[in-house]
């Protein structure tokens, strides 16, 4: 039996998750392909952007030092295939096996901050085929069986402050739900930068760079068959693994965090 388990009557470890941003996305880098996509909202990964997400998955392996057990994606389609990419890494260097599972809650910003409106679909459904997505990831590692946190997109024009509770909430709800199990998050800049300033005091989050990733780590305390958990802290250092935050002086300005 993993001493981990909360099957055991009475354990402690220590639980890490790790949230991570996409890949460098096609509209970025070429403005032209809107006009002629068929799903202007979903834009897909450049080849850049695939090496990027594969090399992470490859550095996350070798600078992490415990293993990914479950790995939570978003339904957009660049969040999609640089989990596929990141998996793929992983499975490289080690056979896993790695869960993977699509969770609404980990979607973009539904609102003009995050999507341009000219991109946003008429009718308001950004139409997600779940089963296509399932076909993009590696053969193997999708569970089908996980019930997501969010069963269905957020409204559109969902304010930033509600998005943001929204990120923080499906992080902590994924690790209560998976206490035993450390876990990848694969999302959009705002939710790896909530997943910094939502655990980390008084920061300002200023730049989330492609593929940049966070890394959370709590105690967590089993017995009988339930479990109590500290609070997160968080790992990541300013600028060492694409994330820029600033901390507040004394005398009211922000510097940047060491």
């Amino acid at each position: 039996m993993d001493p981990t388990s909360p099957e055991n009557n009475d354990a402690k470890h220590q639980q890490n998750v790790v949230v991570m941003r996409h890949g460098d996305r096609i509209d970025n880098f070429e403005p032209f392909w809107i006009t002629t996509a068929t799903r202007p909202w979903d834009p897909p990964l450049v080849e850049a952007g695939r090496l990027r997400a594969f090399r992470t998955g490859r550095k996350l392996k070798t600078n992490l030092g415990f293993p990914i057990h479950r790995v939570f994606v978003s339904p957009f389609l660049r969040c999609i295939q640089t989990a596929s990419e990141v998996v793929s890494a992983l499975c490289a260097v080690n056979d896993g096996p790695y869960i993977v599972s699509i969770e609404y809650g980990l979607c973009e910003m539904l609102n003009r901050e995050a999507i341009r409106r000219v991109s946003v679909p008429k009718d308001g459904n950004f139409g997600f085929n779940i089963a296509e997505l399932h076909a993009l990831l590696p053969a193997g590692t999708v569970d089908r069986a996980v019930k997501p946190v969010y069963e269905e997109l957020p409204q559109w024009e969902e304010t930033v402050m509600g998005a943001r509770t929204r990120y923080e909430r499906v992080i902590k709800t994924l690790a209560d739900k998976y206490p035993s199990e450390n876990l990848l998050l694969v999302t959009h800049g705002e939710g790896v930068g909530v997943s910094v300033s939502a655990f980390l005091e008084d920061i300002t989050v200023d730049a989330v760079e492609y593929c940049a990733y966070s890394q959370l780590r709590r105690h967590v305390f089993h017995k009988n068959k339930s479990f109590t958990a500290g609070e997160f802290e968080v790992l990541t250092h300013n600028g060492r693994t694409g994330i820029g935050y600033k901390i507040p002086m004394a005398n009211g300005a922000m510097d940047d965090a060491m």
